[in-house]
């Protein structure tokens, strides 16, 4: 019988390293959020450069591929959001799986606060922007100030520490899942058009097949087919691609395949080589969920590389300075910036607070109404996913530059007064 040993500290210096999902999701959420500010800097300065031009060429860079007969042209820009960006939403579904059945969203009256919070935080944003655009051309671009790009949040409240109590954290992370998932509701319903049900079919055939097979065929390399063959479909039938990451992100399975093992370290040194070494990480890989392994080896491409990338090609709003005075004053400007910093900022405190007085649920120790209003605030902060539906809303059009440029001076307004309303306070939460 196997059993273990506890190694002395003259022999053993490292400590075990060990998948913790949520702790290991802020750590790198936080310096990930840092990166997205970066790329987006760049992009804002290389776009009002004098290398402007070359900013635009990189990005309208048309690349072709042939898949079966059909020809599939977009440019470098689109191959970003539409494809790339699978990887994000497959991450995005992993961890909406993950909240719902083994994090903050399992427990319905622990989930209360951040759903209603984010509940509010998306219907009053969508609201003020739906008004000041109401009969105008940007009306379609309600869905942008939805969002909130949890990446950099997460990074804001880390850099300030005890002033915000670490129950913001968990509030804004399981508040921007929510988003996540009203932003993928509103993409799949109301960003896509003209429908070919053929190509639908084939495109819920495979995902069908894919769950089919799920407990039964271990190899990822079937499940990256037919996610290609889903993609594909889902992009011939005119709906939006990176619906098949999140779709299966939902699909993966929350339970090891095997129960935890305990290691018998002198078997092991008995016999050292490739295949025991082999078996060994076979049996801690499977004692792993395989939503907690895709997020641990997945969420740092994602974070670190997929959305940086995504910000650099998108965040890039060229102004004018004969054009500034239309652009500031700009209906589709304006709804975003407001719908972003007030709509939010009311949204989630307003149905939060409501939440705690009508006693749905209660605030932690230590929290007061004041840090609601700087998480309602800092949930004002959009980036990635506002960028993204701009582009499913306005394309490449003018429009777009008018919203690109609320959702950055948005954000930015948003992530100052959030932190402003934080900074005095001082949590003791031991």
């Amino acid at each position: 019988m196997a059993t273990p040993t506890t190694p002395s500290n003259e022999t053993d210096t490292h400590t075990p390293r060990i998948i913790r999902p949520l702790v290991d999701f802020l750590h790198k959420e936080a310096s990930a959020g840092i990166l997205i500010i970066i790329a987006a800097i760049i992009a804002i300065i290389w776009a009002n450069s004098p290398w402007h031009e070359s900013y635009h060429d990189l990005w309208n860079t048309h690349i072709g591929i042939d898949v079966a007969g059909h020809l599939l042209e977009l440019n470098l820009r689109e191959w970003i959001n539409d494809l790339a960006m699978v990887l994000f939403f497959f991450v995005v579904g992993l961890e909406i799986k993950r909240e719902i059945t083994e994090g903050e969203l399992r427990d319905p009256r622990q989930a209360a606060l951040p759903v209603i919070g984010a509940i509010g935080g998306m219907v009053v944003p969508a609201a003020i922007f739906a008004l000041l655009n109401a009969g105008g051309e940007g009306a379609s671009g309600w869905g942008i100030p939805m969002a909130t790009d949890i990446a950099i949040v997460i990074g804001i409240v880390t850099l300030l520490g005890t002033r915000a109590p670490s129950w913001a954290k968990i509030f804004l992370l399981a508040l921007a899942i929510v988003d996540d998932i009203g932003a993928i509701v509103v993409i799949a319903v109301f960003y896509s058009d003209g429908v070919s049900f053929v190509w639908l079919a084939i495109a819920i055939g495979s995902f069908v097949l894919a769950a089919l097979i799920k407990n039964r065929v271990p190899f990822i390399g079937v499940y990256v087919a037919i996610g290609g063959l889903c993609w594909f479909a889902l992009h011939e039938a005119h709906i939006h691609p990176t619906l098949a990451g999140v779709a299966f992100g939902l699909l993966a399975p929350v339970r090891p395949r095997n129960a935890r093992v305990l290691v018998d370290e002198h078997a092991l040194a008995e016999h050292p080589g490739y295949d025991a070494a082999f078996k060994l990480s076979r049996q801690a890989r499977e004692s792993v969920s395989i939503v907690e392994w895709l997020e641990h080896r997945l969420h740092p491409w994602s974070a670190f590389v997929v959305v940086p990338i995504f910000a650099l090609a998108n965040a890039g709003v060229r102004i004018e300075a004969s054009e500034l005075g239309g652009m500031v004053t700009n209906a589709v400007t304006w709804g975003v910036i407001l719908g972003l910093v007030v709509g939010k900022t009311i949204g989630i405190s307003a149905f939060t607070l409501l939440a705690v007085a009508f006693k749905v649920a209660r605030l932690p120790k230590g929290v007061t109404p004041r840090y609601v209003i700087g998480a309602g605030a800092l949930g004002g902060i959009g980036f990635t996913v506002s960028l993204f539906i701009t582009e499913l809303a306005f394309g490449e059009s003018i429009l777009a530059e008018d919203a690109r440029l609320g959702v950055v001076v948005a954000s930015l307004a948003a992530a100052l007064i959030g932190s402003a309303i934080m900074v005095p306070g001082h949590v003791d939460e031991d």
